[in-house]
């Protein structure tokens, strides 16, 4: 099966180049507070019998006031001994200039330059977005760190850094050919189960199938960078990696091609948006997004089989 292409939003580089654009311009204007700009997503009365078509009137486990805490802090250890590659974590920098470092050392003791990343990261069980990729010459030794986005974090509410997933990905810098991939990483803080962190679940929830929940929260058209995105809240109660995409869009009925890939492995939970070009609403006339129809697509995110499509579904905002 042909392999489904990584959307730009997932990719490292990426998300450097933007909060350095999104930092130049914090520091030359200002702006509404988005909570007070959205519109909230409503449950659609001409969809009431899709499943669980209707917005939560409150979150179950809304955010809690954690205020002042010790901060968080690691040991240092090895996180991956393995076919002459290894990694010690050495500290947890919380004041990285794009967000939280865990700062490592990497050993290569291989007759071959590599390449190390870090996929399907999470932190306190909700996906986050991280900035890592380390070369190493055969034979070398490199410091660096895996920076976890402070907007992700934001956006997911995680306050303090209890735990953190991961697994290692690495191959070869030259040929690009994978060496290995490591089995799953946790991290545990000095802060691990100090307390449950708390999710936001409200919203409309569209998708309740296979144990995937899907929920469409709101819509930003007014300060998002790109032109409109909608929030969304995925859960995967799985024992596999899913990756959730959308077909066949439409908003306020016009046909819109969005950009969204959101990847959540086994057991966790994920924040992500729906994202619009302002081109393409611009093109069709669209001011505000008044309604939105679209279909998902869930698949195994190792082997790209689908899981399930979805019927289309509907949701408006107010």
């Amino acid at each position: 099966m042909e392999k489904k292409k990584k959307s730009i939003f997932k990719r490292w580089w990426f998300w450097v180049l933007i909060v350095l654009v999104i930092g130049i311009g914090a520091g030359s204007c200002g702006g509404d507070s988005k909570e007070s700009e959205n519109q909230k997503a409503v449950a659609d009365d001409t969809e009431a019998d899709q499943p669980a078509g209707k917005a939560k009137e409150e979150s179950d486990t809304g955010a809690k006031e954690t205020g002042k805490s010790d901060e968080a802090t690691v040991d240092e250890q090895t996180l991956m001994d393995q076919n002459g590659i290894k990694v010690t974590l050495k500290s947890l920098d919380l004041k990285g200039l794009f967000g939280p470092e865990l700062k490592v050392c990497i050993e290569n003791g291989s007759a071959q330059n590599v390449t190390v990343q870090a996929n399907g990261v999470s932190v306190n069980g909700i996906m986050t977005q991280s900035v890592f990729s380390c070369d190493v010459a055969a034979g070398k030794t490199a410091n660096d760190g895996i920076t976890l986005l402070s907007s992700d974090l934001d956006q997911a509410g995680i306050k303090q850094i209890q735990n953190v997933e991961f697994t290692f990905h690495v191959f070869d810098t030259d040929t690009y050919d994978t060496i290995f991939d490591s089995d799953t990483i946790r991290v545990a803080t000095s802060l691990d189960g100090t307390e449950e962190q708390a999710v936001d679940d409200s919203g409309v929830m569209l998708v309740d199938q296979d144990g995937v929940k899907i929920t469409v929260k709101e819509v930003d058209s007014t300060t998002s960078f790109w032109g409109a995105d909608i929030y969304i809240y995925v859960e995967n109660n799985t024992d596999q990696d899913v990756t959730v995409q959308a077909a066949n869009t439409s908003l306020n009925g016009f046909m819109v091609e969005p950009y969204f890939s959101c990847d959540v492995t086994a057991g966790k939970k994920a924040y992500d948006t729906i994202t619009f070009m302002e081109s393409d609403l611009e093109e069709n006339d669209i001011t505000k997004i008044d309604t939105m129809e679209i279909s998902f697509h869930v698949f195994d995110t190792a082997n790209y089989n689908t899981i399930f499509d979805t019927d289309p579904l509907s949701v408006s905002f107010e």
